[in-house]
């Protein structure tokens, strides 16, 4: 635990922080997955580019987990050890796919971020003032989170004119 470094922290308590780092790291895993093994799974018009991007977006999200533990681990706190620990403590939350096609996985996905979104959004909130090493590190995830969304929302609007395009043109 980094003594002086935690001494900066003022008006919160750093086992609040601690818990809403484990949270976001438990999000972090199950986002890792989801992109994973939908990238697995997806079936449809242009899944190729949609595999390309759930990949990135995968490793995106390990790296996320990686910053998140190792601010836990400065703080002097434990990041969840035992993945079953994740949906217990997951603000987001993980919903299997059910669905292989190409529009609903990116559809599932951008539900994801937007979560990840908000979550962040609260933790920076939360810490703006407080902590400033971990206010910077969740608003560099945050960043990422957005372009998620944005990159996500992008090339599910381009398949979905591709389809309706594909159909005019079959009429």
């Amino acid at each position: 635990m980094a003594r002086v470094g935690n001494s900066i922290i003022k008006d919160i308590e750093i086992s609040e922080i601690i818990h809403l780092l484990n949270r976001a790291y438990a999000d972090e895993w199950l986002a890792y997955y989801q992109y994973f093994i939908e990238s697995k799974v997806v079936k449809g018009i242009m899944k190729d580019a949609a595999i390309v991007e759930l990949n990135q977006h995968a490793t995106d999200e390990l790296r996320h987990a990686n910053m998140i533990a190792d601010r836990i681990l400065q703080l002097g706190g434990t990041p969840l050890l035992d993945p079953n620990e994740w949906i217990k403590h997951t603000n987001c939350g993980y919903d299997a796919p059910r669905n292989f096609d190409v529009v609903a996985i990116l559809k599932d996905a951008i539900k994801g971020e937007q979560c990840a979104i908000n979550t962040y959004s609260k933790i920076v909130d939360i810490t703006r003032n407080k902590d400033i090493v971990t206010y910077d590190i969740v608003s560099q995830i945050l960043a990422d989170e957005v372009e998620h969304e944005e990159d996500l929302q992008t090339l599910h609007d381009d398949i979905t004119e591709f389809i309706t395009d594909l159909k005019k043109n079959l009429n």
